[in-house]
């Protein structure tokens, strides 16, 4: 009993501080159930990818109220991120533990990386006879109470840069919100409202493809997914009010630091087989 206590504890630092950086919970709670608990890595991954879901599916609800998301550009990338999420959980079955706690281990730092770099604000007009807009991937979105319009652009880089995010999410566990928001602000040029907040609303979906293959598998235990998932929506609200009041530079600093100590020391246990 104490050790599921302890466990809701640390789930709600993870979703706290997954929250208050945009990046979800899954990559504090993948080195908290690994490293601390000693759970298995595939059991962890499975924990992780139902807290994703529960998590991403809150949050996107508000942001596709407010106007940002754009569901049309959504759906589309699904189709990317969620057949790289099936390919990831599949080949996640076939690794060694160790082989993916240093995948994930440099995973995490590619991830302190995009999330400290300076983030240009796009907004592309919509170019006649483009593929843009034969799929129709363009829209509008609210800024101080004006509409502005935005296209898409470098669809198929994009598109594929979303098959590569998808395969780390099955694979880790984690939600790949770096990767995607890489994928579309980086490469497709969206505006950073809209590429954030689409993200959002993906990482539910993809987390679910890979999910029910570790469920299938039986990698996916409630006496640890259960403390794991409340513990974490949880973290997220709290996460989610602290924002308002709260430094963004400094948060990103203080995530920073905390993320590169959890990868080395995952990279640290990896190359040692300590994972199981």
């Amino acid at each position: 009993m104490s050790e599921i206590i302890i466990l809701f504890l640390g789930a709600i630092s993870a979703g706290l501080l997954g929250s208050l950086t945009g990046l979800g919970g899954g990559v504090i709670i993948i080195p908290l159930l690994t490293l601390g608990f000693g759970v298995p890595m595939h059991y962890a991954i499975g924990a992780s990818l139902i807290s994703v879901i529960g998590t991403s599916s809150g949050a996107a609800v508000a942001f596709v109220k407010e106007g940002f998301t754009n569901m049309r550009i959504g759906m589309f990338l699904e189709i990317g991120t969620t057949a790289g999420a099936i390919m990831g959980a599949l080949v996640s079955g076939m690794l060694n533990p160790n082989t993916i706690g240093i995948i994930f281990a440099s995973i995490l730092l590619l991830t302190v990386v995009l999330n400290l770099k300076g983030k240009p604000d796009h907004q592309a007009p919509l170019i006649k006879g483009s593929l843009e807009e034969k799929l129709k991937l363009y829209g509008t979105f609210p800024d101080k109470g004006v509409l502005k319009s935005y296209s898409a652009r470098n669809t198929v880089p994009g598109f594929l840069m979303m098959m590569f995010a998808g395969a780390m999410s099955g694979l880790l566990g984690i939600g790949s919100g770096a990767l995607k928001v890489l994928a579309m602000d980086n490469m497709m040029r969206l505006p950073f409202k809209v590429s954030t907040t689409t993200s959002n609303f993906m990482i539910g979906v993809t987390a679910v493809a890979s999910a029910l293959i570790y469920f299938q598998r039986g990698e996916i235990i409630p006496v640890i997914v259960a403390p794991v998932l409340i513990g974490v929506v949880v973290g997220s609200f709290i996460g989610s009010k602290t924002l308002m009041v709260s430094k963004t530079k400094k948060l990103k600093i203080f995530f920073a630091v905390v993320i590169t100590i959890l990868s080395v020391y995952m990279m640290y246990n990896g190359i040692n087989k300590s994972f199981r």
